[in-house]
């Protein structure tokens, strides 16, 4: 089980309508419904990993540590939001380093794990990102979708837990079922919300059952907040991606919570910390 701790005007189908540079002006959600989420986990006894923006981590410390002290194991969502596609090597290493110092810093833990905004790694576009985690602390990635998406995807990936680069960190790719000849998601988001829930259940357990895989599920705080503000001037492909099903949502995800075990993704998975690099 997964959260991307991201507030709802940051979200990448709002990229080009809400500047960053704007952030600061709007009024945060992401703390409500981030601790509506806790309460849920608590209730169902599940444990998380929370792919947390330093961004957020910066305005909201307390939550940080809510979080921790719940038992969820806090990993990074990069600072800023930025699609690693688009901003390079360099400002990548940036990016996650500052990440991982104010998660850190604010929480009291290591940061191991990294997911990258909107799936944005991948092995055509990005060939050195996986070093670079290594090279700044980090063991893991769960940042590759292995589908075809208009905005993000690697289809040709391996569908299951494996390392692309040997000098690089284990990616742990988003869940997908293969079906009528190529992969379709089965993570969560928005084709969660989507997607009718018994079909989404069966396709959980074909994999856990059939493929012997663990599944990896993935949501956002502001997917349990359909009060959440209309964005104006945004494109009707993009409202219609960001508010489809979040009504439902909620009451969704309890069944979700009731019907698999969920672990936290270092446990999960066995991600232990990379060893520690040896200067010659």
């Amino acid at each position: 089980m997964s959260v991307d701790v991201e507030d709802w005007f940051q979200v990448q189908a709002f990229a080009g309508t809400i500047p960053r540079a704007d952030w600061d002006g709007f009024a945060p959600r992401v703390e409500a419904n981030t601790d509506r989420i806790l309460a849920a986990f608590d209730r169902a006894g599940a444990r998380a990993t929370f792919f947390t923006l330093g961004w957020v981590a910066e305005r909201q410390p307390a939550l940080v540590r809510r979080i921790v002290a719940a038992g969820h194991e806090l990993a990074s969502h990069g600072h800023g939001h930025e699609l690693v596609s688009e901003i390079g090597e360099t400002r990548f290493r940036e990016d996650i380093r500052r990440a991982k110092r104010v998660l850190e810093d604010v929480a009291g833990v290591p940061v191991r794990g990294y997911r990258a905004p909107t799936f944005s790694i991948g092995p055509a576009l990005t060939p050195w990102a996986h070093r670079v985690l290594a090279e700044e602390g980090y063991s893991y990635s769960s940042s590759v979708f292995p589908i075809r998406h208009d905005l993000y995807g690697a289809p040709d990936s391996p569908r299951v837990t494996h390392r692309p680069d040997p000098a690089g960190v284990t990616e742990v790719p988003m869940t997908t079922v293969r079906a009528l000849g190529r992969n379709l998601p089965f993570s969560g988001g928005g084709w969660f919300r989507l997607m009718p829930y018994p079909l989404f259940r069966a396709g959980l357990r074909r994999v856990n059952r059939a493929e012997g895989q663990p599944g990896v599920f993935y949501f956002h705080p502001w997917e349990v907040d359909p009060g959440q503000p209309e964005v104006p001037g945004a494109a009707r492909r993009s409202r219609f991606r960001h508010r489809v099903g979040l009504e439902a949502m909620e009451g969704r995800l309890e069944r979700l919570l009731r019907d698999f075990a969920w672990g936290r993704m270092d446990e999960v998975f066995d991600l232990a910390p990379l060893p520690e690099r040896v200067e010659a």
